[in-house]
């Protein structure tokens, strides 16, 4: 295995990482530091595989919550409805994802399509923290099917790519009355079951590429993707407690404009 190839598997699993759980897009990152590195060694599938990495961050930061799901799903009203507040808002984007995923990869999956997302949703932060907010949910128990639906809606606009999983559905519940630290967490709850479906089916879908010579990269970006997403999202909910969204939307803004930048100028040829 190319040595170069597992430090560019180990950047493009820091990056995911680190940025699958903000609202600042991490499939836009991957999509732009993957370009700059010349990573293009059957990449998407590469890149959907290492996101498993950063999915497994939440499910073992939030175990307890999750074993207590499981073990209550019989008898406990409130993990009966979280599990349906997470199917109704799993459905929008399964829909849509199925019908329409592979022409969204053909023709979006570019920098300056990402470039573009990146500085309009940062816009729409701005809008969001701006607006005057009115808080109706504390607490992930108190979200009813109606609202779970509202998010899943808003998770949909983020398979353009820079539009961010996260920055679509942490935003779509500030808009929809959740409290900040509850849009994020119900966020990372709705990444489980988005990605993990998303993750195999893209790996069943392309499983003539994969090949066990590639195992060391997988290996390498997955563990990286793993570790890192978990400081990002203790991190990340620590901050979102007693700090506005809109520090993201300016990264986001400042991010895309060079991008935009370069591209416009033609410093760089993306």
């Amino acid at each position: 295995m190319d040595i170069w190839l597992l430090i560019k598997a180990f950047i493009l699993g820091l990056v995911e990482g680190l940025t699958e759980f903000l609202p600042v897009s991490s499939t836009g990152h991957l999509i732009v530091v993957g370009d700059l590195i010349g990573f293009h060694n059957d990449g998407r599938v590469f890149e959907i595989a290492i996101q498993l990495g950063a999915i497994l961050a939440v499910v073992f930061e939030y175990r307890q919550r999750f074993t207590s799901v499981l073990t209550g799903l019989t008898h406990d009203r409130k993990a009966q409805n979280f599990v349906l507040n997470l199917f109704v808002a799993f459905l929008p984007a399964a829909v849509i994802g199925l019908l329409f995923i592979s022409k969204i990869k053909e023709y979006l999956f570019n920098p300056i399509t990402v470039a573009t997302m990146l500085v309009l949703g940062g816009l729409v932060i701005l809008y969001a923290e701006r607006r005057e907010h009115q808080v109706r949910i504390h607490d992930v128990d108190d979200i009813s099917w109606k609202d779970a639906l509202k998010v899943g809606c808003a998770q949909v606009i983020s398979m353009i790519p820079g539009t961010s999983r996260s920055g679509a559905t942490i935003i779509g519940g500030l808009f929809f009355g959740f409290d900040r630290k509850v849009a994020a967490e119900f966020s990372f709850f709705l990444a489980v079951p988005t990605m993990v479906a998303a993750t195999f089916y893209d790996i069943f879908k392309h499983r003539d590429l994969l090949s066990t010579d590639d195992l060391p990269m997988f290996a390498v970006g997955f563990v990286t993707a793993f570790l890192s997403a978990l400081v990002a999202v203790r991190t990340f909910v620590r901050f979102v407690s007693n700090h506005s969204y809109e520090v993201f939307a300016w990264y986001r803004i400042a991010f895309g404009g060079v991008i935009l930048a370069t591209w416009y100028f033609g410093w760089v040829s993306w």
